[in-house]
């Protein structure tokens, strides 16, 4: 059982961790050995620790947005890592639930573009832009910017300004969150040369995926309105979380334990993997943990989904003997008018999957409409962890030499799509007539 502080428990079924104990050590120490280290792509580890001396001036640059325009809304634009962490954490804190604060646009066709603008009200002004892009030259996202500063700029000089004012005023709605270095990022220059409020950074050798501690997820927290003092709970129960998750003792060490149990599922020819998240809190849990999974582990065997929604279309696979899977399921301890149903449907699933094969059951602490700020920092990071882990345990067990750069951290295969939109077949921002 974890400790009281991250408000989370977790019991597993169907694994022998004892034969992973003398091995504990070596998976503790591959870890450490890389984390932190200059292209090893761990810079999540302390990333937590680091961005709570950031609070204060996330937290100014949040209200100060505001009032340059006077809008109270924020549209991110980006893609993956920069999209699915913001909604993840937005979820989980129970932020946003009318989606009233916060929008999305991450697609590029001309319906979704149009549904985009109709959420707006049709009017781009009511409305702030978080601009998210490592390279600041991401086509997706370089595109929706494009039309979006097109369209303020036009809006502002139907109000009667100068082609020079309405730029002005246009530019004063965005707000970048790209590399620190102008001569890496495109975005880093283009918010330079048009005085956008202030510096959001992705920092340097963290992931899109492993990103949720990062600039944009924590802005888009305190534009949303959460409370400064459980931002920084939250970040506290990361960093706390991070540094458990180095130790070797697997009795403590619940992000190993998450590890090991996916690794000896794999290790023991079980090739398939569910992971169930239960109620609306998780919505977009599952669309992060999905993009974890495909881009670290490498592949699309393992279903992560919400119940009820996913459990009855699931269950004729899932319980069919013929089928060889685990099973882990994440739940929110219920403390409202459902609790007794909810908790009889959890101890029934429970009972399935045990009976089918190796499970693991997490409850996790619940606040109002999300979990509680420690639950969210502490789950988010034991994610980060346990996806790592995994790969680690596996080559470790198998006497597999490790890579220079791990495996789970690299995606080198995402080039070959994007290889295919250069040389002019995709122009950011073209206006087809």
């Amino acid at each position: 059982m974890l400790t009281k502080s991250f408000d989370i428990t977790t019991q597993f079924s169907g694994v022998d961790f004892e034969k992973y104990a003398s091995k504990a050590e070596d998976f503790a120490k591959e870890f450490s050995s890389r984390a932190n280290k200059k292209g090893q792509f761990l810079n999540w580890v302390d990333l937590p620790k680091k961005q709570l001396e950031r609070v204060n001036k996330i937290y100014e640059l949040a209200e100060n947005l505001k009032k340059q325009t006077g809008s109270e809304k924020l549209s991110v634009m980006g893609i993956g890592g920069s999209k699915h962490t913001v909604e993840h954490m937005l979820s989980i804190n129970g932020l946003n639930v009318l989606q009233d604060k916060i929008e999305f646009y991450s697609d590029v066709d001309s319906a979704s573009f149009e549904r985009f603008l109709y959420r707006l009200g049709n009017d781009v002004t009511a409305s702030n832009y978080m601009i998210a892009s490592k390279s600041g030259s991401t086509f997706e996202t370089k595109d929706g910017f494009l039309r979006i500063l097109n369209l303020l700029t036009e809006a502002y000089k139907n109000q009667g300004l100068s082609d020079e004012e309405a730029k002005k005023s246009a530019n004063k709605h965005f707000i970048a969150v790209t590399d620190a270095n102008a001569e890496k990022s495109e975005l880093r220059r283009t918010s330079n040369e048009n005085g956008w409020l202030g510096d959001l950074y992705i920092h340097d050798d963290v992931g899109g995926r492993f990103s949720a501690f990062d600039d944009h997820a924590l802005f888009a927290l305190a534009f949303a309105g959460m409370k400064k003092e459980d931002m920084c709970e939250m970040l506290s129960a990361a960093q706390e979380m991070s540094e458990l998750a180095l130790t070797p003792d697997i009795a403590s060490n619940f992000a190993l334990k998450e590890g090991i149990f996916w690794a000896d599922a794999k290790l023991k020819g079980i090739a398939a993997s569910v992971h169930q998240y239960m109620g609306s809190i998780f919505e977009n849990t599952v669309y992060w943990h999905a993009q974890m999974q495909n881009e670290s582990v490498k592949d699309t065997l393992k279903q992560v989904a919400k119940v009820p929604d996913a459990m009855h279309h699931s269950a004729e696979a899932h319980f069919n003997p013929a089928n060889k899977l685990v099973f882990a399921l994440t739940v929110p301890v219920d403390k409202g008018e459902c609790k007794e149903n909810a908790q009889a449907y959890i101890e029934a699933l429970v009972k399935s999957y045990e009976v089918t094969g190796a499970a693991f059951v997490e409850k996790i602490e619940t606040r109002g409409m999300g979990l509680t700020p420690a639950a969210a920092g502490a789950m988010t990071m034991l994610r980060a962890y346990a996806t790592v882990y995994q790969e680690i345990v596996e080559k470790i067990m198998t006497d597999t030499d490790l890579p220079e750069v791990l495996d789970s951290v690299l995606q080198p295969h995402v080039e070959f799509y994007k290889k295919n939109l250069k040389g002019g077949v995709v122009v950011p921002g073209r206006v087809s007539k």
